[in-house]
């Protein structure tokens, strides 16, 4: 396992994920440089400020210029910047493939081949999976979105350099110094808590889980482990959290007991993504997440107490 400190580069650093692993990996003592636009008007790596190993640079992760003198002196580079989730993707089609995949393969292009790339990408890629049947790193993409679509033509590209890891993230959740409330474990929570009560589309549509933290975790697994890791795609989620909208909202009901929970006869869900995933690969690597579905539930029920407006959604 890798104990020397990095020169790390993290674009979109100040973000939901960000703003999560930028302060740990200080702890660690590896130096960080952030790249971020804060088009969010976020303030979440304040905190850092004082840490002499923190460099912030406001910009753009499109902006060849700026992204060549910063690539220049990094040894490990972690490209967060990013347009998230379908509906966004959807709305802003140039900006996500600009930022989504042309920044991306920009950064690939001008680093050298002894520089480290940990990406994440997304488990969404699978699409739609067959009934009971787990999806793996070796199953065929089928994404259904945009955001799916630009993720898997950019893990092509990042496992060709010969140099990276992608980490296919299942859908995000947990509490954040930049919050997102457009992520479905948030929301729902969010909705549980303020309103009481949910109206689902497609109830049967399944999709794997993972906190925030964990998903920082999964990064400095893979940036410890890069040697026998590299070259490689890896799902990240908890493996017990392969559920569908429905057994989500019951798991929720675990914590808050009168949220009303109804199926919608009509209407569609605009995401189309229904799945089950295996996490195998990567656990096998050593890698095993330390925060359950319930404990994230928990966590985001105290955030709530704080966050009492719809204020950090990303659409």
């Amino acid at each position: 396992m890798s104990t020397s400190k990095k020169q790390i580069l993290v674009t979109g650093g100040a973000g939901y994920l960000g703003s999560i692993m930028v302060p740990e990996l200080l702890r660690l003592g590896h130096s960080v440089t952030v790249v971020d636009n804060f088009m969010y008007q976020q303030a979440s790596l304040l905190d850092c400020c004082a840490d002499k190993k923190l460099q912030v640079i406001r910009g753009d992760a499109r902006d060849e210029a700026l992204m060549k003198k910063a690539v220049a002196g990094a040894d490990v580079i972690i490209p967060l910047a990013c347009l998230v989730g379908a509906p966004l993707c959807s709305q802003k089609p140039i900006e996500a493939r600009t930022i989504n995949l042309d920044a991306i393969k920009m950064l690939v292009d001008m680093s050298s081949k002894d520089q480290m790339i940990i990406s994440p990408t997304t488990n969404s890629g699978y699409g739609i999976g067959e009934k009971g049947k787990f999806c793996t790193e070796t199953t065929p993409m089928r994404p259904v979105s945009l955001y799916g679509k630009l993720k898997v033509e950019l893990e092509e590209y990042l496992l060709a350099s010969g140099r990276a890891i992608s980490l296919r993230l299942a859908t995000v959740f947990g509490i954040s110094p930049r919050p997102r409330l457009d992520l479905l474990v948030n929301d729902f929570t969010f909705r549980a808590v303020n309103d009481r009560f949910i109206v689902l589309f497609e109830a049967h549509f399944k999709r794997n889980y993972i906190h925030v933290r964990d998903v920082a975790g999964a990064f400095i697994h893979a940036l410890d482990n890069f040697e026998t890791m590299k070259n490689e795609p890896y799902n990240v989620g908890l493996s017990d959290a392969n559920l569908s909208k429905m057994e989500l909202c019951l798991e929720i009901r675990k914590q808050i007991p009168d949220f009303c929970i109804m199926e919608s006869e009509v209407g569609e869900d605009p995401d189309k993504r229904d799945y089950i995933v295996s996490n195998d690969k990567i656990e096998a690597t050593g890698f095993k997440p330390k925060h359950s579905l319930q404990d994230g539930i928990t966590e985001l029920i105290k955030g709530f107490q704080i966050i009492r407006r719809n204020q950090y959604s990303n659409i």
